[in-house]
């Protein structure tokens, strides 16, 4: 057991998104720019969002305590479009960054999580099916991501979308992914399980193997709709195969402050259910998107990013709330909170 006072130290630079070359024909005598003071760059909105980059990524600080024991989260939600996979890996690449060790077990068939770290996973590669229907060793399918020191994946092939049909006639049909993380001996601080978007075997597996559930909520209209019926399953699961999963934390998606619908629907998610929903919210991000097409993350995709800083901001309070301390919004980074449109407008650019 590991203290909560535990904290992480700095970790190394991960590999740096795609640049652009600069032309090839420029003079060797054109002058060098002149020299800038650091108060004068800090002082610019570029300035202020690389220096929070630079401290957000570890490299001056910026630790989080480790929880007890390790949390398994369990990343769902039914309805399809609404950024589990964006979520799953931004938040697992911040908490590692942080320099917690972090498992992201990629449990839809698309394999759009592997994809974003950067993990191979075509048909051959040892995956998380293999683990499901077949009985291997977590272990032996488990990479480490080249981008992100202490992040690791259990990678998903196509073979899993015939995974549901193949684990009806299997004994302990709900409970195979619960016992191959139970047999892990890695140490881990987190899991974070990706859901396909469906309540079939792969989901429940995932409800029976953990006991927190992360719903990520786009703000928007069809919000709502069917969650009710992901509650109601959870409510199935934890009574009659895993007494202690609960409903831990709601993240709002997507959101765009210029738009008063994305106020109501947010307005209306944190009056139904109070402190689970996270205060830090995911605004509409150009660069949250480009990221998976260079198999990275947003972190290190574009760190001084307002989507890379507001993930950054939700680790940090899922960490601080998993290891009961108090949240603090006003020491959050600049664009992580759900009344800054100025943020938000920078992601949609």
């Amino acid at each position: 057991m590991r203290s909560d006072a535990n904290l992480a130290g700095p970790m190394a630079d991960p590999v740096p998104g795609p640049r652009s070359e600069s032309p090839g024909d420029v003079s060797r005598e054109t002058s060098p720019p002149p020299l800038v003071d650091n108060d004068e760059i800090e002082d610019t909105p570029i300035g202020r969002a690389a220096q929070l980059a630079v401290e957000a990524l570890g490299r001056s600080g910026g630790s989080l305590p480790r929880p007890a024991q390790t949390r398994i989260m369990v990343v769902a939600n039914q309805k399809g479009g609404v950024g589990k996979t964006t979520t799953t890996v931004n938040l697992a690449a911040s908490l590692a960054l942080h320099g917690a060790r972090v498992l992201v077990i990629d449990l839809d068939p698309q394999g759009n999580a592997s994809t974003a770290l950067g993990i191979d996973h075509h048909a051959d590669v040892p995956s998380i099916y293999d683990v499901l229907v077949d009985s291997r060793p977590l272990l032996e399918v488990v990479q480490p991501v080249v981008d992100v020191e202490g992040l690791f994946c259990a990678p998903a092939t196509i073979d899993l979308a015939g995974a549901e049909i193949e684990l009806v006639s299997l004994v302990a049909r709900e409970s195979r992914l619960q016992r191959a993380i139970q047999a892990y001996e890695q140490p881990l601080d987190y899991i974070l399980i990706d859901c396909p978007p469906s309540l079939g075997l792969l989901t429940v597996n995932a409800m029976v193997a953990g006991a927190e559930v992360l719903i990520p909520i786009q703000c928007e209209y069809y919000a709502l709709e069917g969650l009710g019926q992901l509650l109601r399953n959870v409510d199935l699961v934890r009574a009659h195969l895993n007494p202690t999963l609960h409903v831990s934390t709601i993240l709002l998606t997507m959101y765009d402050g210029r738009t008063r619908l994305a106020s109501q629907v947010a307005d209306e998610v944190r009056t139904h259910f109070g402190k689970e929903v996270l205060r830090t919210s995911i605004p509409r991000s150009v660069r949250i998107s480009e990221a998976p097409s260079y198999g990275q993350t947003v972190l290190t995709y574009d760190p001084g990013s307002s989507g890379s800083l507001s993930y950054l901001e939700a680790a940090r309070e899922i960490a601080l709330r998993g290891a009961g301390i108090h949240y603090d919004a006003q020491n959050a980074h600049p664009g992580a909170g759900t009344n800054s449109t100025q943020s938000v407008a920078e992601g949609i650019q």
